[in-house]
């Protein structure tokens, strides 16, 4: 490939940047959201629906409009296919690409900055940027939510067996509540508790539970696993792509605690990114973006695991593991159970 090929091809990368930004701030400004409510409108009044600047909202109706999220007629716009896929409630939106897209400039910014000194500052970078966090648990679902209902529930039979238990299923790192959500709806006995380390997460999981008239089987607290006591044992305890968040503290320690607070007959189960066993396979396209987020996971303190180190940290606890792949194989839910 020549140079000038080359310089194509990434100058098409690089309006591929900047279409998702755009789009990353129509979503969390709500600007896709007012303009569907309004069917179509000038700038001023798209504005003045989402309770945004109208100097601002204008140019960023002509950049929407540039890279065809929105469609006008002279100054009056109206959104393009691509900007209803953009509304978080579109079904299969296109939302979470969005919020992905400066997450994932954020922390190469930030990876950036600490390799010369080696610092891993953690979770606390997720917070760093005032509109990222209130998006991240939206995103999180919007990308696995679909994948967990359709493919991963009707696949893990733990899930029924609770339910037929009424069991408590406690989702460690629960984001906004999406899993609980997902788990309650599917199965009409199971109780939920979720715990997470940040307020917004923990706020908008309540929130959303009592929207979804979930509230009285779904609790959400904020909390730290190493200073977590449940008061009753789990039937089951899940830790959906959290894992790898605290596996470099003790993991020694975290299993035991798990063994110790699930009931006899109890399922544990994890869903963690399956990190390849060989560095080839990280070349392949639907690897690539593994690889960014390993870097990205550096910088929080983690790193990414491979299905069988979760499945001989079970081991550990005399506890037999069974991995399920999914996506591909790119996807790893690793159910262990406690002997009755």
């Amino acid at each position: 490939m020549s140079t000038e090929d080359l310089l194509v091809q990434f100058r098409r990368h690089a309006q591929s940047a900047m279409a998702l930004n755009i789009a990353y701030v129509g979503v969390v400004n709500g600007l896709f959201d007012a303009l569907r409510g309004l069917g179509q409108a000038a700038a001023a009044d798209v504005a003045a629906r989402a309770g945004m600047d109208a100097g601002y909202v204008a140019r960023w109706c002509d950049a929407a409009y540039a890279f065809g999220y929105l469609d006008a007629t002279g100054d009056v716009f109206r959104l393009a296919p691509s900007g209803e896929a953009m509304c978080p409630d579109s079904p299969g939106t296109l939302m979470p690409l969005a919020i992905q897209s400066v997450i994932g400039a954020h922390m190469a910014e930030r990876a950036a900055g600490l390799m010369r000194t080696g610092e891993r500052p953690g979770e606390s970078v997720l917070g760093e940027r005032q509109t990222v966090l209130p998006w991240f648990g939206p995103m999180l679902e919007g990308t696995f939510g679909p994948l967990f209902e359709r493919t991963i529930c009707p696949a893990i039979g733990a899930f029924e067996d609770v339910d037929a238990r009424a069991g408590l299923a406690v989702d460690l790192g629960c984001g906004n509540g999406w899993y609980l959500r997902a788990l309650a709806r599917r199965y009409p006995r199971v109780r939920g508790l979720g715990v997470d380390g940040f307020d917004e997460n923990i706020h908008q999981a309540a929130e959303q539970a009592a929207a979804e008239g979930l509230g009285a089987r779904l609790k959400f607290l904020r909390g730290d696993i190493h200073e977590l006591t449940l008061d009753e044992p789990a039937d089951l305890i899940a830790m959906n792509r959290a894992l790898h968040h605290v596996w470099e503290k003790d993991p020694d320690e975290l299993f035991r605690w798990l063994e110790a607070s699930l009931k006899p007959g109890g399922y544990a189960v994890i869903w963690e990114p399956a990190w390849p066993d060989e560095r080839s396979a990280l070349r392949h396209p639907g690897m690539r973006v593994m690889a960014f987020q390993n870097l990205s996971e550096h910088v929080q303190g983690n790193h990414f695991l491979r299905p069988r180190e979760i499945v001989a940290a079970f081991a550990g606890i005399r506890m037999h593991a069974q991995v399920h792949l999914f996506a591909d194989g790119k996807e790893a839910v690793v159910v262990a159970k406690r002997a009755a």
